[in-house]
């Protein structure tokens, strides 16, 4: 009975150690977070519907180092838009200035963390303030 039961236990670790694709996944891809970080100006955006592009960055949560940074083009501002586009990127948190509570709302739904309140930095200070634990978010500024 105990030689099934960690049988059992060994293929439920081996299970959560599988990526979506099926391939194991190493102590460095446990470890990575995908991070969006809206940007006007170069600078977090204050309104998040209206950036002009997005920096997305790469963190080894463990280590606390940034892995890669890109910056891309956001799609048009619609209703629904942007959390299945950051969804489908692998993004798993944003920082932001503001953003309206449907927003949010419609980013948990897509399993994607929101902090709001981010000061207008550089989205690579912005990232590494998060990772140090000292970054200071204020109030979310966006009310709609």
């Amino acid at each position: 009975m105990l030689l099934g039961l960690s049988k059992q236990v060994e293929e439920e670790k081996a299970l959560s150690d599988m990526s979506q694709n099926g391939n194991p996944i190493n102590k460095e891809e446990q470890n990575k977070m995908r991070i969006a970080i809206p940007v006007t100006a170069g600078r977090l955006s204050a309104h998040f519907g209206h950036c002009e592009q997005f920096a997305i960055i790469d963190v080894d949560s463990g280590s606390k180092n940034i892995q890669s940074e890109l910056l891309v083009t956001a799609p048009a501002h619609e209703s629904g838009v942007l959390p299945k586009w950051l969804a489908e990127m692998n993004v798993e948190m944003i920082i932001a200035g503001g953003m309206g509570q449907r927003a949010q709302q419609l980013f948990a739904q897509n399993n994607i963390e929101v902090t709001v309140g981010a000061p207008g930095d550089e989205p690579r200070n912005v990232v590494l303030q998060y990772l140090a634990g000292q970054l200071q978010c204020g109030q979310n500024i966006c009310d709609h």
